[in-house]
């Protein structure tokens, strides 16, 4: 026999209260999620517990049906190599979500699977089925209110992972149980973007300590506001970037908007839902013009130059008390 199910993340704010859960049918699904968590750390986990609350039904071929392909990627073809390399990249940075990761490939030992990625949003019922429970254990933890955890997998499926899963620490309370839920959290994720009419993607703070050394300002060299808000810019433009979550969503603004060359309007929830998926390929920088529009807000403008061709740039970067974010950004194609 096989097993078919779908699992699906959700992640209100991204990060923010954070929900997960997989679905085979009515009767037979799980949910359960964090105060604050990422939409990879709600993909990752449905799929570990999913494995969890089937050990019992080991001998059955296990059908993955999975929206996320972060997720199929790093369990299917990229863990091998990580754990090679001590669980870091081919750049020599720690894995994201590493302890997610380690269990996964616990759990897999002597397990038959396959994966399949399904469009996410496009009416495919057993992934909408899950999307919907992710979506509501994040916003039980939004409201705080108690999350509907579901039936499980059989008795067999009580004894495995709690609610929450693998958790950070804070985010945990006695015996591993979830903490009270959160009460407020950032607006929920909708949508698909192209961030600088590029397709792209996002995940785990922080993006400030974390960007190349290549991009930022000497130390030492006392960076002007200008200085720091092209290394940002040019740090934005890169797959890489825009490939890890966490990276993206520190850089943009909450209330980030971009009016692409089409002429529609993106919102940060928008491109963040996208970027994963489809983090683009290089753009250059040729800056044209930093400028100084106040204390917190510097205009950059500058032609990108990219394999679709060249456009003319403009984004606003303001400093909210803590770090540079992006807050509008516009492109015209050049003729």
């Amino acid at each position: 026999m096989t097993i078919t199910a779908a699992a699906d993340g959700s992640a209100l704010g991204n990060p923010g209260p954070a929900g997960w859960a997989w679905y085979v049918n009515d009767d037979c699904w799980r949910a359960g999620g964090w105060p604050h968590g990422t939409n990879n750390m709600g993909e990752l986990m449905a799929v570990l517990d999913l494995f969890r609350s089937t050990a019992h039904l080991a001998g059955e071929d296990l059908h993955i049906l999975c929206d996320s392909q972060y997720v199929i990627n790093s369990v299917t073809k990229w863990m091998p190599g990580w754990k090679r390399k001590g669980w870091r990249k081919s750049d020599g940075k720690p894995v994201m979500n590493v302890e997610l990761l380690k269990e996964i490939d616990q759990a897999l030992v002597g397990r038959k699977y396959t994966f399949e990625w399904v469009r996410g949003h496009a009416g495919h019922d057993l992934n909408e089925a899950a999307d919907d429970r992710a979506r509501a254990a994040a916003t039980a933890y939004q409201q705080g209110v108690a999350v509907r955890q579901g039936p499980g997998f059989g008795a067999a499926a009580d004894a495995q992972a709690p609610s929450g899963g693998t958790a950070p620490a804070a985010a945990q309370g006695p015996q591993g149980q979830p903490a009270a839920p959160a009460t407020r959290a950032a607006p929920a994720l909708a949508g698909q973007q192209q961030l600088f009419g590029e397709p792209s993607l996002f995940e785990e703070p922080d993006l400030f300590s974390e960007l190349d050394e290549d991009t930022m300002p000497a130390p030492g060299t006392d960076a002007s506001p200008e200085a720091i808000v092209e290394a940002l810019e040019r740090e934005l433009l890169r797959p890489e970037t825009r490939a890890d979550p966490g990276r993206t969503g520190v850089l943009l603004h909450p209330d980030f908007t971009e009016i692409g060359s089409s002429g529609r309007i993106w919102t940060r929830d928008a491109v963040l839902m996208s970027l994963e998926d489809h983090p683009g390929t290089p753009i250059e920088l040729e800056l044209l013009g930093a400028d100084r529009l106040g204390e917190r807000t510097v205009l950059l403008t500058y032609r990108s130059h990219a394999r679709s061709g060249t456009a003319l740039r403009s984004s606003l970067w303001v400093h909210d008390g803590a770090q540079w974010r992006l807050r509008f950004h516009q492109g015209t194609p050049e003729a």
